[in-house]
C-alpha cells in the first residue's frame, strides 16, 4: 500500500475503532493512532487496525511518557511495541526525540528507525519544540524511512506559526516534500501549501462534530473527512519557482 496518490495526501488522526469507519468512508489515505500523544495499548491498535482492514494505512505513535527522551529500554520497549504494531498490520510508526538542548536528537532518532529497516515513519511534533527550526529541519532532511513530519510551525500550532512554516515550505522543497501542517490546521491555510509543494496534511478535531477534542463523545465523522477530501484534491498545484 503507497500513502502517495495522484493527489495531496490526507491523514485523520484516531484513537479508537470507533473513529475508523468515518476515516473510511471520507476518503482518508492514512490514519495515525495516537491516544493522548502515547502509545496505544496493542488492544486499542489490534482493534484499530482490524477496523481498518488494510484499506487505509495506519501508522502509529511510538511515545512511552510526556518526554521527547528516551533510555535505552525505553528505546528497547519501543522497538519492541513497534514491532507488536506491525505484526498486527501497521504499516509505519511515528515517533523524534530531542536532547536536553531542545534540538533534534538524531542519533536516537535514527537508531530507532533503523531497527526497523524497511518501515516508513513520520517525526511528530517535536520539531515544533526545537530553539531552531530551520536548524532541525536541516537535520531530519534525507533520515532513513522518514517520509513525513508534522509540524504546525510553532508551539501553539499553525495560529502563529502558518506564515514560518509556508515561507519554510516555500523556500525548501525538500521540506514541502516532507512537511504535514499539523495543529489547527484551515480550509483556508490549504491552497497556500499546496502552492508551495506541500502534499500531505492532518486533520483530528476538524473532522470531529464540532471540532470537539473528546474522542470518547464525538467520533471522526465520514462527511467532514469528505469535505477535506474534495478540498485537497480541488486545492491548486505547486507554483514552480522563478529561478
Amino acid at each position: 500500500m503507497t500513502d502517495l496518490g495522484g493527489g495531496p495526501l490526507l491523514e485523520v488522526v484516531v484513537q479508537h475503532d470507533r473513529d475508523v469507519p468515518g476515516c473510511l468512508e471520507g476518503g482518508a489515505d492514512r490514519i495515525t493512532l495516537d491516544v493522548g500523544g502515547r502509545s496505544p495499548d496493542l488492544p486499542t491498535a489490534s482493534s484499530v487496525l482490524r477496523a481498518a482492514g488494510g484499506e487505509v494505512a495506519v501508522r502509529v505513535v511510538l511515545r512511552l511518557d510526556d518526554s521527547y527522551t528516551t533510555s535505552g529500554a525505553g528505546l528497547t520497549r519501543m522497538v519492541g511495541l513497534a514491532e507488536e504494531y506491525l505484526s498486527l498490520g501497521a504499516d509505519g510508526v511515528v515517533l523524534g526525540f530531542l536532547d536536553a538542548d531542545l534540538e533534534v536528537d538524531v542519533e536516537t532518532t535514527v537508531a530507532l528507525a533503523r531497527s526497523l529497516p524497511g518501515v516508513p515513519w513520520t517525526f511528530h511534533r517535536a520539531v515544533d519544540l526545537t530553539l531552531d527550526p530551520r536548524r532541525s529541519w536541516r537535520r531530519l532532511l534525507f533520515l532513513p524511512g522518514l517520509t513525513a513530519v508534522a509540524s504546525g510551525g510553532s508551539p501553539q500550532g499553525l495560529t502563529h506559526g502558518f506564515d514560518d512554516l509556508l515561507t519554510l515550505a516555500a523556500g525548501d522543497p525538500d521540506v514541502a516534500r516532507l512537511l504535514m501542517p499539523d495543529g489547527d490546521l484551515t480550509p483556508e491555510h490549504v491552497p497556500w501549501l499546496t502552492r508551495a509543494g506541500v502534499r500531505q496534511f492532518r486533520v483530528g478535531p476538524q473532522v470531529r462534530p464540532g471540532g470537539s477534542r473528546d474522542a470518547d463523545r464525538a467520533y471522526v465523522d465520514g462527511s467532514l473527512v469528505r469535505s477535506w477530501r474534495r478540498l485537497l484534491d480541488d486545492a491548486p498545484p505547486a507554483v514552480a519557482a522563478v529561478p
